[in-house]
């Protein structure tokens, strides 16, 4: 079919063989394209004089006309339709700077966001002043033709064929396309048959339901303010505090609109509420759940379609660097939730992209995750992989975001998880690891560490999987942490038992000890621990009401004494009674009440603490941190240990007594002589707690216990933690 009848059919691939400026022996020939179109002149932009009106050729839509020069032109067209006129300049004209745009996309990965999708850009070809515009650039390499569609052209899929490019990119330059107009790409596929409109798989904005589209958006616009913090000393993170407070953004508040319907807080509402909150209780890191655009509320962000695109529920991108400039101006680290596992069918995103399975694994028995109802993405395919990894560098680097929790990594390295036999397709040696996946995320891990030194990965991974947070040289995936899921499980179906039945299940609350060390650490307590019929933390906990506050704030104490950083999603800090609604937000009014007002002062504390005292976080993933005292006491449920900082001098012994029993003259082996105090009690009366009279301070006696040489006598609340610190000369 020829190019011009391909024209009329919105099925033209190659638009630049027919349109835009050819030489020829006498002069030039231009051809344009244009729709609706009764007339249309040519003015050379250098000069401004009008080059006259062009013919109509027998196409409805196609114009020419012959230019006896034969010198380099730029020219805009001066359009006549039923509806009015107007100026627009040819973007035909322009190849050399369309194709520039995928001439290098495959050398770095970091070339994906910054030469595909809608770049914003000037052009210098010689006139006054640039040509700015919008190029566009997108990946179908199975279409048969592909079109812009958007604010600029009435969503007309005829105005503006893309151009294919022999690496299967179709490219365009579109001049007077600004920041803030909306557009889609209207692909067909290889027999010409008509997809729904695709959104911008490398859209930097997008809209919500029900256009779905993409809105052009320039980068450079935003600036900075925390140059200080991007500059600043990082030193070893694994020697520095981390306590995370987890958030879903739609449900930590709401507000309430004028006829009583609760509506988002807006990007800048949540930098003016959360961030003095996320301060003020002493949190050093603050993480969001995913926040890519995502077409399903109920998702959580977990079913991600713009996985370059900040959702528009709360602002749009220049407010959501805003947040993050924010947090770091408030000296807060903010980490993202990333979804390289799955993605969603909606006929607008990734999945049959072009047709076909440019994304995702085709067969099913790969591409197909039964969890989840979803695509999964094909690790082994370059464009794919190139994709992912520029996904991740680009939010460090665009919104300088300071790390990346791994979403669902477990499923992603078992080509068998979730499924049964004859489900799945074995590997090369016939086994059940995906090695593409597993080679991914190394690539993933090596780019982010070695090009934002200040950045961290985090895995959730919840299988044994080995050497997930261990270096690559040593055969490890490169994360910097993992997320504990055994320890989070053990110790909570622990504290979830009757007192009187804990004795019976001691090793679930030591066991973790057995592995601690072998990765480096995150202790989660997080959103998935609190939703879907799991009920809140506090109401996990046993007993009547006053046993169950007990049982809550003598878990927290014990998780910030534990090895490992620390990870508590938003509501369990002021012990929330309802399980996690992502259509309403944290029970806010319950710190009306004494109980939840005292347990979220407890952890206000405990955060504040635990970044104070380097022996509770200083060796948080080094053995030489830790020693049992007691781990034997399952008769009285009592656990006893001694956390130490770097240079050993600061020592903070921790003592739990998981029984609503008091305990007196309770004697507990010690390594130095001296004076000992109390830092803190989980049962205080400033906590809600009964307010048991400890020992405040203690000098130790040259009485051996624990195999220790010295000891100290205290008073053990019930069901209580305690923390105290050895006083060195």
């Amino acid at each position: 079919m020829q190019s011009v009848q391909k024209l009329e059919i919105a099925n033209c691939g190659s638009p630049f063989e027919v349109l835009g400026l050819k030489e020829e022996e006498k002069g030039q020939t231009l051809t344009v394209w244009k729709p609706g179109a009764n007339a249309v002149s040519i003015t050379d932009l250098r000069t401004g004089k009008s080059l006259g009106k062009m013919k109509a050729e027998g196409t409805k839509g196609l114009f020419k006309a012959e230019l006896e020069s034969a010198e380099l032109l730029v020219y805009s067209l001066e359009i006549t339709t039923a509806e009015g006129d107007y100026s627009q300049i040819d973007p035909y004209q322009f190849q050399e700077q369309a194709y520039h745009a995928v001439h290098f996309v495959d050398h770095q990965p970091e070339n994906v966001y910054n030469q595909l999708g809608a770049q914003v850009i000037e052009l210098d070809v010689g006139l006054d002043k640039p040509v700015s515009g919008t190029r566009f650039a997108v990946y179908a390499p199975n279409a048969s033709s592909v079109a812009l569609v958007g604010d600029f052209n009435w969503w007309n899929g005829s105005s503006h064929p893309m151009q294919r490019t022999s690496m299967g990119y179709w490219v365009l330059f579109v001049p007077g396309v600004d920041a803030g107009v909306k557009y889609k790409f209207q692909v067909k596929d290889s027999h010409g048959n008509d997809l729904p409109h695709k959104a911008d798989p490398v859209g930097f904005q997008a809209e919500q339901y029900p256009s779905h589209a993409s809105v052009v958006y320039d980068h450079d616009a935003y600036q900075w303010q925390d140059d200080a913090w991007m500059k600043r000393d990082m030193g070893n993170v694994y020697e520095k505090p981390m306590s995370v407070y987890e958030v879903h953004l739609g449900s930590w508040r709401k507000n309430t609109d004028e006829n009583g319907q609760l509506t988002y807080l807006s990007y800048k509402e949540l930098s003016e509420k959360l961030i003095p909150y996320v301060k003020e209780m002493g949190y050093t890191h603050l993480e969001v759940l995913p926040v890519h655009e995502h077409p399903f509320d109920g998702s959580w962000g977990y079913q991600p379609v713009g996985m370059f695109a900040p959702t528009s529920r709360f602002g749009d991108p220049d407010d959501f660097k805003y947040f993050v400039d924010q947090c770091h101006q408030n000296d807060i680290a903010i980490i993202i939730d990333w979804v390289p596992a799955h993605f969603p069918e909606d006929g607008h995103g990734l999945a049959r992209f072009d047709g076909t399975h440019v994304y995702e694994y085709e067969d099913p028995r790969k591409g197909w995750h039964p969890d989840w109802n979803s695509c999964i993405y094909d690790f082994g395919k370059d464009t794919v992989r190139q994709f992912l990894v520029a996904n991740a560098l680009y939010w460090v680097d665009k919104f300088h975001i300071d790390g990346l929790r791994v979403d669902a990594v477990a499923s992603m390295l078992y080509l068998d998880y979730s499924r049964n036999d004859g489900e799945w397709i074995p590997n090369v040696d016939g086994g059940n690891k995906n090695y593409e996946a597993i080679s991914l995320l190394q690539w993933m891990n090596r780019e982010v560490y070695q090009k934002h030194p200040h950045a961290i990965t985090i895995a959730e991974e919840s299988t044994s999987f080995p050497k997930v947070s261990r270096p690559i040289y040593d055969g490890g995936l490169g994360f910097g942490f993992k997320w504990n899921m055994g320890w989070m499980h053990d110790t909570l179906h622990y504290i979830a038992k009757d007192p009187a039945y804990r004795r019976y299940h001691h090793n679930e609350i030591t066991f973790s000890m057995v592995y601690a060390f072998d990765e480096n650490f995150v202790l989660p307590i997080s959103h998935d621990e609190v939703v879907h019929g799991k009920g809140s933390l506090l109401r996990k906990m046993p007993g009547d009401e006053w046993q169950q506050a007990a049982n809550l704030r003598l878990y927290a104490a014990f998780m910030y004494a534990h090895p490992g950083k620390k990870l508590n999603f938003m509501g369990n800090e002021i012990a929330q009674s309802a399980e996690w609604n992502h259509d309403s937000s944290i029970n806010w009014h319950l710190l009306d009440y004494d109980k939840h007002k005292g347990i979220q002062s407890l952890y206000r504390d405990l955060n504040h603490l635990y970044k104070d005292e380097p022996a509770l976080h200083e060796q948080d993933c080094h053995h030489e941190g830790f020693e049992w005292i007691d781990h034997h006491n399952s008769e009285q449920s009592i656990l006893s240990f001694v956390r130490k900082s770097k240079e050993g001098k600061e020592k903070v012994y921790v003592v739990s007594n998981f029984t609503p029993i008091p305990r007196e003259h309770f004697r507990l082996g010690v390594l130095d002589a001296g004076d000992y105090e109390l830092l803190l009690s989980s049962d205080d009366e400033n906590y809600w707690g009964s307010g048991f009279d400890c020992v405040k301070k203690v000098k130790a006696d040259a009485q051996p216990h624990n195999d220790r040489e010295f000891s100290v006598s205290l008073s053990l609340p019930p069901l209580a933690t305690l923390y105290i610190r050895f006083k060195s000369s």
